[in-house]
């Protein structure tokens, strides 16, 4: 049978892009749709607009500490709107990067949605329809709003941030993920007063609990006020912002409120029930190690298959696709031992194990150290850091390391190798500390602090 193209992508953000590009420059027929902006969710509304911010919202302290440290410094007004110009040109310089790298890589773009027909075939928005011998998809996730017996539509999700007309006084963000304790440390650098509600004990579920004990910490020492074992009853339009009723009996009056309680994947209206692609509870569609679908013909990555949703992880696996599909290499997709960071102040960056997942799993030696580190010790702030650990005491073997600092994300990066490598805590110990730094304290920790 002879196809429009080898490959036809739907989605047009960082895994999928990678994907087309790479099939492409192999020699094969590629189509890609995109609905909305080229680049996704991370170049668009994720990861580059949200880390420019924190990088926006981190001068407020910095320059606080340049006073300390006997600059001069006049501190003035955050202007949003200044701000909001250069990021939009900046999303529109990227996005144009997006398009240029799939023109000059032969990829025939689409600016339209794409639903799945059969298992060779698509259908745009225009009704065009168009044949692939194989299919990627590629869509990504989305906020979602919990359901309410009131109105959550007065709220804002993630996506709204980036497009506000001026920043409020005063928000409420509801959640305590990744996203809600980013957007929450951002929002008060830039000087909003804000409010954390979150449901469960304690906010940054799922990472290590010493880890984000401390950040929690750091972050009201700060002036955000968290409050766990709480959510919203009800939520009204008043006096030019929103009227919150909360489960712990108060009644308060924000600005905006910012629903950051989770994403789902896109798979709503793609014509999945047209293919043999079966979708797991939660919307994402199930794919095996090589990202195969049930049906042959189709495959997909990225947060669409709930899988590890960061935009590398896509990534890497839109290239084990072509890898598998177009160069005869069958090569699954490594899962273990992916380092991260959550972009709060302080940041969080975290690879492996956290000591409770440890614990768990066989017996432990846990080396931790927390100190105030010298830039701010210096001008009497009470910062903290923590530089953490998980050893396995049968092997020695480094099973997680988990480091609150500031740029963190930047340390992760370099100890995810060695923890990768599966290097033990002895290799560690031989590397020679560099002096003055807060990472030094990784390979100088001698005795652990307590064991499992």
């Amino acid at each position: 049978m002879d196809f429009d193209f080898d490959l036809f992508v739907i989605g047009g953000g960082s895994g999928g892009v990678r994907a087309a590009r790479v099939a492409a420059g192999g020699g094969a027929k590629v189509g890609l749709a995109e609905e909305s902006r080229m680049g996704g969710t991370c170049v668009i509304r994720g990861c580059v607009p949200k880390k420019l911010m924190v990088f926006a919202s981190s001068y407020r302290d910095a320059m606080g500490e340049a006073g300390d440290y006997g600059w001069e410094v006049s501190m003035g007004d955050f202007d949003w709107t200044k701000f909001a110009t250069r990021l939009n040109g900046e999303l529109d310089r990227l996005e144009g990067v997006y398009q240029n790298l799939l023109k000059n890589s032969g990829v025939e773009a689409f600016a339209s949605r794409a639903t799945i027909v059969d298992a060779h075939t698509v259908a745009l928005g225009d009704g065009t329809k168009k044949t692939a011998k194989h299919i990627l998809i590629a869509t990504g996730g989305r906020p979602v709003r919990p359901s309410e017996n009131f109105d959550t539509s007065l709220a804002m999700v993630s996506d709204d941030i980036f497009h506000l007309d001026k920043l409020p006084k005063s928000l409420l963000i509801v959640g305590g993920g990744f996203i809600a304790c980013e957007f929450a440390c951002i929002m008060h650098g830039l000087g909003v007063e804000v409010t954390m509600f979150y449901r469960g004990a304690q906010i940054l579920r799922g990472f290590d609990d010493e880890a984000r004990g401390l950040i929690a910490d750091m972050m009201e020492a700060r002036g955000i006020a968290i409050h766990t074992g709480t959510n919203i009853l009800d939520l009204q339009q008043a006096d030019g912002g929103l009227t919150v009723k909360a489960t712990n009996g108060t009644e308060t009056h924000f600005e905006k409120v910012l629903y950051a309680t989770g994403r789902a994947p896109n798979t709503e209206n793609l014509g999945l029930e047209n293919v043999d692609v079966e979708v797991g509870r939660r919307g994402e569609i199930v794919v095996d190690e090589y990202s195969q679908t049930g049906q042959p013909s189709i495959y997909a990555i990225g947060d669409v298959t709930n899988r590890v949703n960061l935009t590398p992880v896509a990534i890497r696996e839109g290239m084990a696709f072509v890898e598998t599909v177009f160069k005869g290499n069958p090569t699954p997709v490594d899962h273990e031992l992916i380092p991260s960071a959550v972009f709060t102040q302080p940041e969080l960056g975290t690879v492996g194990m956290s000591e409770e997942q440890a614990r768990d799993a066989g017996p432990i030696d846990i080396y931790a150290t927390s100190f105030r580190p010298m830039q701010q010790a210096f001008v009497g702030r009470e910062d903290r850091v923590l530089m953490k650990l998980v050893v396995c005491k049968n092997t020695d073997v480094v099973l997680g390391c988990h480091i609150v600092a500031p740029a963190a994300g930047e340390m992760i990066q370099l100890a995810g190798i060695a923890v990768k490598m599966k290097a033990t805590k002895a290799q560690f110990d031989q590397v020679c500390a560099v002096h003055p730094t807060m990472s030094e304290e990784l390979v100088t920790m001698k005795t652990p602090v307590r064991s499992a």
